[in-house]
């Protein structure tokens, strides 16, 4: 089956985009300067990336919080209608079918945000409509995002980080986050495609720069958040991954939290890691780590670090790993000296004076 295009193709095309597949579409993956470029930019100034691969699973009726408090794991009980939430899709043995941003707009109207190639299952377990083909998402990043994306009002640069709003643009309601997968702080866009252009166009002669997937990637891996299919996934676990507080333990239950309880009281047997290597080498997933002689797991995402300047990565690692330890990383036959570190590995702008 062909990949899909998102609507705004043509447009990042005439920007300079080299085009790449990624989850079942062609999604840019860098412009003209380059990913590390792109990269620099978001921790430095502001950056656009459409993010439209995304998918958008509409819930709305009577019944929808309910829906959605007995299947995700996170608690909305502990939000309110005008509020996004991280939280994780689990299958009955409590490995991550899917992690997910819930959209929360009223009573009984959210919009559940799963990754590219997991919608269906999304759709599978939720009583909601795929919308994705509808609208386009741009993702406006970086410690001046809320200054620039002004250029679209006011108003676009006063959503509160994890706030949902909507707003009128040209005729049309857009709705709008304070998310992202960056590290920094920026806005999140869903936009229907009659006018994605027009804001994609506003946001560039805003002198924000167009970023593609390569520098998305950078930014989440020094930020150490996790990407499905390689932190998370149907062989992980939320626990394995840090992430025990998307659990939501006070409500009555939600799906595959037998296995989750029952891992829980056998404890956890391996934790998600970084590690940083001593020189520009950048570290790949599949890199087994080594410590003392004995392999401790292995890398699950890895890349260079533009800011730091060296090859970075994170694994799901048996045993207690401290930091500052020594290890060994084994990458196609070559041994990569590197130190397991504190995450994430680079903070944002604002906490980085």
């Amino acid at each position: 089956m062909d990949n899909r295009r998102p609507f705004l193709f043509d447009a990042h095309v005439a920007l300079g985009a080299k085009v790449v597949p990624f989850g079942g579409w062609e999604m840019p993956l860098a412009y003209g300067d380059g990913t590390v470029a792109e990269h620099l930019a978001c921790r430095r100034d502001a950056v656009v990336f459409d993010v439209s691969h995304l998918g958008t699973v509409r819930c709305d009726g009577p019944d929808m919080f309910e829906a959605l408090q007995r299947t995700l794991t996170n608690d909305l009980g502990k939000i309110t209608p005008g509020r996004a939430q991280y939280t994780h899709l689990l299958n009955e043995d409590g490995f991550v079918v899917d992690d997910i941003i819930v959209w929360w707009y009223s009573d009984t109207e959210f919009d559940v945000m799963p990754n590219a190639s997991n919608t269906s299952g999304v759709t599978a377990v939720l009583p909601g409509r795929d919308v994705t083909h509808e609208r386009c998402v741009l993702a406006v990043q970086g410690p001046n995002a809320r200054a620039k994306v002004a250029a679209l009002g006011s108003e676009f640069s006063e959503v509160p980080r994890f706030g949902v709003r909507r707003f009128d643009f040209s005729g049309v309601e857009v709705r709008v986050a304070g998310t992202g997968y960056t590290g920094e702080d920026g806005v999140e866009i869903a936009a229907p495609n009659e006018v994605a252009e027009e804001i994609l166009t506003r946001l560039v002669a805003a002198d924000i720069t167009p970023a593609g997937l390569g520098a998305r990637d950078t930014l989440r891996l020094e930020a150490a958040l996790p990407l499905y299919g390689h932190e998370l996934s149907l062989t992980s676990t939320t626990l394995e991954a840090r992430l025990g507080w998307v659990l939501g333990w006070e409500k009555e239950t939600f799906r595959g939290r037998d296995a989750v309880e029952a891992e829980r009281r056998r404890g956890v047997q391996r934790h998600l890691t970084g590690v940083v290597a001593d020189g520009r080498q950048p570290l790949r997933d599949g890199g087994d780590v080594i410590v003392a002689g004995e392999s401790v797991g292995t890398l699950t995402s890895g890349n260079f670090s533009p800011v730091l300047e060296r090859g970075i990565g994170l694994g799901l690692l048996s045993g207690d790993v401290a930091v500052d330890t020594p290890a060994t990383v084994v990458l196609r036959g070559r041994e990569i000296p590197v130190t397991v570190t504190a995450l994430p590995f680079v903070r944002k702008a604002s906490s980085r004076g």
